[in-house]
């Protein structure tokens, strides 16, 4: 995910509001900027709004052949499907059927009246259903690394492989103190969703065109009101109780220069499940994007290792 940090009280005054917002679209700018220049927006699949019946509708991409194995892409939070992976997609699906899915309250995901990761989870069951997938290896990043796992635990016949890519067993708001400052932070940028249209579906789709508004369409596309409900949904997951009972093969892929979900604790995956192989990415957070020379080729060696390792099962 890529995150920014905006200063101050966080409080709903037209001053506190307006730094808020200075921040997150200075950030967001050079976000953009970095992420389009140095890796091409390139060959990406055409989406469309799936309904999951008795759950709402979704939007999903697939891409590669239907008959190869299928590797569902889960993203960070406060991002899209097609913007956390827009670089892997060309790489994984001349080998691989590849689905990636808008979590719930993400981009055009399920608008439900809760957000948490058990059902963005089986959610990503319910795509498969859709589709037709019987199973299939997830690959997460960052807060999809948490929906990942949670798909396994809850749909242990379905989930054949796991890719955990800059995530860990937990999140950095099951500290109190880091809850309450993203609480506070989303309070100021409740005020800002207001200002803010909702992105057209035809700029969403826009990869072609202008790629800095593409890119700034699909950020904006997840309210950024919402982060404390993020916040207080990955606050609540804690994988390490069962971590050990993972038999399926993964690979976790770490970000050996992030800040946000620290290496040490990206190496308890590894420690934690049984047969999980490493993959080093010189890289920060948001390395799925702002590093993703360095970054894809190891998802790729991780995702075509766990697939290999299916195969012989």
């Amino acid at each position: 995910m890529i995150e920014s940090r905006i200063s101050g009280d966080g409080d709903s005054r037209t001053g506190g509001v307006r730094a808020a917002a200075a921040g997150h679209f200075g950030t967001m700018k050079r976000a953009v900027r970095h992420a389009v220049k140095p890796y091409p927006i390139r060959d990406l699949p055409d989406g469309r709004r799936l309904e999951l019946p008795g759950r709402g509708t979704t939007y999903i991409t697939e891409s590669g052949p239907a008959d190869a194995p299928t590797v569902f892409l889960l993203h960070g939070v406060s991002t899209s499907g097609i913007l956390g992976w827009y670089p892997a997609i060309p790489a994984l699906n001349s080998d691989f059927h590849v689905v990636t899915i808008d979590q719930r309250w993400h981009g055009r995901g399920i608008r439900s009246s809760e957000f948490t990761l058990v059902d963005c989870a089986d959610d990503v069951a319910a795509v498969a259903d859709r589709l037709g997938v019987d199973q299939f290896t997830a690959a997460g990043f960052s807060m999809g690394g948490g929906i990942a796992q949670l798909a396994w635990q809850r749909h242990r016949d379905r989930v054949a492989g796991l890719v955990l890519c800059s995530t860990g067993p937990y999140f950095s708001s099951i500290d109190p103190d880091r809850l309450a400052s993203e609480q506070r932070i989303s309070k100021a940028l409740k005020v800002i969703d207001k200002m803010m249209p909702t992105p057209s579906d035809a700029t969403l789709d826009d990869w072609q065109g202008n790629h800095l508004k593409w890119g700034i369409a699909q950020m904006t596309s997840t309210r950024l009101g919402d982060q404390g409900t993020f916040a207080t949904a990955m606050s609540h997951f804690d994988s390490r109780p069962w971590l050990a009972e993972i038999d399926v093969p993964t690979a976790v892929v770490v970000s050996t220069r992030d800040k946000v979900v620290q290496p040490e604790r990206q190496q308890l995956l590894v420690d934690g499940i049984p047969g999980a192989q490493r993959f080093d990415v010189d890289g920060g957070h948001a390395c799925c994007v702002l590093g993703a020379e360095a970054f894809v080729p190891e998802l790729s060696k991780a995702v075509h290792a766990v697939a290999s390792l299916k195969s012989v099962s």
